[in-house]
This record gives C-alpha cells, structure tokens and sequence, in this order.
C-alpha cells in the first residue's frame, strides 16, 4: 500500500525542459516518479476518513509493471533532491487494459472534489492543476490550427509543434476578473449567483477579459453587463490558477458608483447586496436563508472574507 507523501515544491527547469537528452536521461532515471491521470482524475492516497490524502507517485518500475509508456509524460520538476516528477494522463479505456484492471490505480479523485474536502496540502494541489492543464490542452491541441496536421509534443509537454508546417503552439491560459464590489457606502458588497449554481449559492461576479481589454476595463464592463451598475475605482488584490480547464482567476475589489441592479437573465439567476454582517453568516453557514459562499479553496472565499472581516 501506498504511503502518504509530505508536500513538495517543484522547480520546472524551463531553461533545461528543451533538452531532448536531459528529458530522456530524466525520464529513465531510477528514482523519476510519476502522477497518473485517468481522465484527468489523479491517483490518490487517502487514510480511512478521508481527512489526510496526498498525490500517489508511481516508481519506474512499477509504470513497467503497469505495461505504460511514459514517453509522453509531461514533465512538472525537479525536487529538492533533483528527483524528477512527471505526469502521464490516460484514458479509461486505457486504464482498463492495465493488469488487475483500474482497481489497481483507486482512488481516483476530480481535483475539485479534493479541494473541497480539505485535505491534501496546497502545494500537492497546484500540481494536481498543472498536470490535469497541461493534460486538457493536449487532448484538445492534437491537430495544427493553421494547416490541420498533427502536431508532436515538445519540451516534456510545455510545447507542441506540427509536423507539416512547423508551427509552434503553448498551453493557454485563460485569464478571468473576480470581483469583489462594494457599494458608496461601502457597507455592503454585490454577490451573484449564474444559472449553473445550487440554490442559495452566491459568489463574487466574474468574466473572461476581451482582447485589446484591461483588467480594471474588463471590471467595470462585466459588472455593468450582469447586474447593471456601474463601477469606478478598481484595485487588484490577488490571482488564482484555476485548471477547469485552463483559467487565471484576477481577484479585484471595486468601488460602485451606482447600487440599482438590473440583472441581465442571461448571465445571472440572482444579485443581490450582502452587508458584512450576512457575508459573515454566509461564510460560516448559519445564514438564516441558507445562503452560502464558496469555500476556503477558491478566491471568491478570500474576497468574500477579507470584506466581511474588515
């Protein structure tokens, strides 16, 4: 049985990963280890409650006692030690041809799912994130954009390049505003909650930035947009991976100028104006409607906490 791992911190070597040699040497290296992905769901380790896991490395043995090529594995870093961490993603169809079948690889968890329950270190977290990325960009960058043949993983996965007319494409990120807006009196602040939510869940407004847009612009439009007031001043605070599939949370808070809301039934279900007393209540789940927030995980949670306690 697998042990639980302390959580690491990895150094990508973006000047070496080019180095088709070191990459082989890393790749075969005894003490290399591996993170699998079954449809993009990592293996875990877990004690009973499930209140402690970590990331299951794979040795190099075992990936040959699994039957699995790690040829396209994706590389994350080197340790403190100079041991190399790769990540190989698989299908569950692949998974099944593996001997004694995907038993053999359980628990299988979606990374939301362990952010959520709290109990695997944020460092083992982040690399769950880089590697289901990368992992979700390759799926979806298999042929070449420009002349449609295929195009061949690079730099231990931090790069693809087709084969026919030699162009080059990266992992994208999406970048995204979340924004905290509290109205004049800055008593209160505007929560939302999109179509897609549970009843009673609110969280802060968010919007994918336009190109030639900048962040305080892409603010302001997206909170006029949603519920129809209008913002002025707007602060960067903090930013957030966030690999569902490929997104770059920018936190803001922002200063309205107006407090009528009109909500735009296309982007939202509800808006409404929270005081910091009901921002707490929802934040600790004794709001008197039910009304919650996101958790500790995400950065509307931050957002959401810094007013309330401020």
């Amino acid at each position: 049985m697998p042990t639980l791992s302390a959580a690491l911190q990895l150094d990508r070597m973006s000047a070496r990963r080019s180095d088709q040699d070191w990459l082989a040497a890393r790749l075969a290296a005894p003490s290399t280890r591996f993170m699998l992905l079954v449809a993009l769901k990592p293996a875990i380790v877990s004690n009973d409650e499930r209140t402690h896991s970590a990331i299951r490395w794979f040795a190099q043995q075992e990936m040959v006692e699994l039957g699995l090529d790690a040829h396209d594995a994706y590389f994350l870093g080197l340790d403190e030690e100079e041991r190399a961490h790769f990540a190989l993603a698989i299908t569950e169809h692949r998974a099944r041809q593996v001997p004694g079948g995907p038993e053999v690889l359980k628990p299988l968890v979606d990374l939301r799912t362990l952010a959520m329950q709290g109990g695997m270190a944020r460092d083992e977290l982040a690399l769950i994130g880089e590697a289901r990325a990368l992992a979700h960009w390759h799926v979806n960058s298999r042929c070449c954009g420009h002349c449609g043949g295929v195009t061949r993983i690079k730099d231990g996965g931090w790069r693809r390049r087709c084969w026919a007319c030699g162009t080059e494409v990266f992992p994208r990120m999406d970048p995204v505003v979340i924004m905290l807006v509290r109205d004049p009196s800055g008593e209160r602040c505007l929560l939302g909650r999109e179509h897609r939510f549970p009843e009673g869940f609110y969280s802060a407004l968010a919007g994918y930035l336009e190109p030639g847009e900048a962040i305080e612009d892409a603010v302001r439009r997206e909170v006029q947009e949603e519920t129809g007031v209008r913002v002025g001043t707007v602060t960067y605070r903090a930013s957030q991976p966030w690999p569902f599939p490929h997104t770059l949370m920018i936190g803001c808070e922002a200063e309205a100028e107006t407090d009528a809301i009109t909500i735009e039934e296309s982007e939202l279900a509800d808006a409404r104006w929270v005081s910091r007393e009901e921002a707490r209540a929802m934040l600790e789940g004794r709001h008197p409607e039910g009304l919650t927030v996101p958790g500790p995980y995400a950065i509307a949670h931050v957002l959401i906490r810094t007013f309330a306690e401020r």
